[in-house]
């Protein structure tokens, strides 16, 4: 195997890893709240979809990121208002946002079906995001760069501020919290929203850069993948970078076994190989059953009431 093509191996599972890692950052720091928000699927369709005709419109890529950021944050308060205010459940109410943006994405996109936009370029000059050997560090867009920035900030956050401190002890006992005159719902919704502009972002990487076309259903179920994870990575941004990696080398593999000419594999099998990994893990988690159990935030997915 040549040095380009392993070069090009390496630049394609960073770059399919980005929205994976950029929508599981966001469901993590969701989760480490308390809330279990199973609409990652459908906040990623309504950012990419929002982020594709915003750049439409505007002919700025800059407008699509922050529209689809936007849309996701819209559509994550919609959950928010129901599970946090409401008290409705969690899972239920996930799964019906994601249902709801799957829909919404696919009466919104109908115009845009076909048409294509403008790339998200390398951030660096060509003299490095092109050549042959070096390009595998600097040839990536901004939000590749962006995403690896994000996670050891993520990290910080949640183990040496205050805030992210207080974020964690509301996962943990929200009565305890509450108790000491932290405000539970208002410190949740905060995270939703977190949650919610990270999926809208990763839902624009799929229409402005990875693919920088509208296609129906083009997140094609990442936000499964990115929530399962978060289980996988324990709960840990550092393992989470390493786990969306590991899922962009899977992702991609399809595309690899043909740059390779192993024809001998069929296509099916090779687009289903992401989904099936996610089967495996989860399953392997779910063995070990007291790991995984004593990472988990201990209100997770669990209602507050103050009364």
């Amino acid at each position: 195997m040549s040095t380009t093509i392993v070069i090009s191996i390496i630049m394609t599972i960073l770059i399919a890893a980005t929205p994976i890692l950029l929508a599981s950052l966001g469901e993590l720091v969701v989760e480490k709240s308390g809330v279990l928000n199973l609409g990652v699927e459908g906040m990623m369709l309504c950012g990419a979809v929002c982020g594709f005709g915003a750049t439409v419109a505007t002919g700025s890529l800059l407008a699509g990121f922050l529209a689809a950021m936007a849309a996701g944050v819209a559509t994550a308060m919609i959950f928010a208002f129901l599970t946090l205010t409401l008290s409705a459940n969690q899972v239920a109410t996930g799964l019906a946002l994601t249902i709801f943006g799957v829909g919404v994405s696919s009466l919104i996109g109908k115009p845009f079906v076909g048409r294509t936009v403008g790339r998200l370029e390398p951030l660096l000059p060509a003299a490095l995001s092109d050549h042959p050997v070096l390009r595998v560090v600097f040839g990536y867009d901004i939000l590749v760069y962006g995403a690896i920035a994000l996670t050891a900030a993520t990290a910080w956050f949640l183990t040496s501020t205050r805030p992210g401190l207080i974020l964690r002890a509301v996962g943990e006992s929200d009565s305890s919290a509450h108790a000491i005159g932290y405000p539970v719902i208002a410190i949740r919704a905060a995270a939703v929203a977190f949650g919610g502009a990270m999926a809208g972002l990763a839902g624009a990487y799929f229409s402005l850069a990875l693919t920088p076309m509208w296609a129906d259903r083009l997140t094609a179920g990442r936000g499964w993948i990115a929530l399962a994870l978060v289980v996988f990575a324990s709960w840990k941004p550092g393992r989470l970078l390493l786990g969306a990696w590991l899922f962009g080398a899977v992702a991609t593999f399809e595309l690899q076994a043909k740059a390779m000419g192993a024809t001998w594999l069929a296509p099916e099998f090779l687009a289903m190989l992401p989904y099936l990994a996610t089967v495996v893990v989860l399953t392997l988690i779910s063995m070990r059953r007291a790991g995984a159990e004593g990472s988990a935030p201990a209100c997770l997915g669990k209602p507050f009431a103050t009364a």
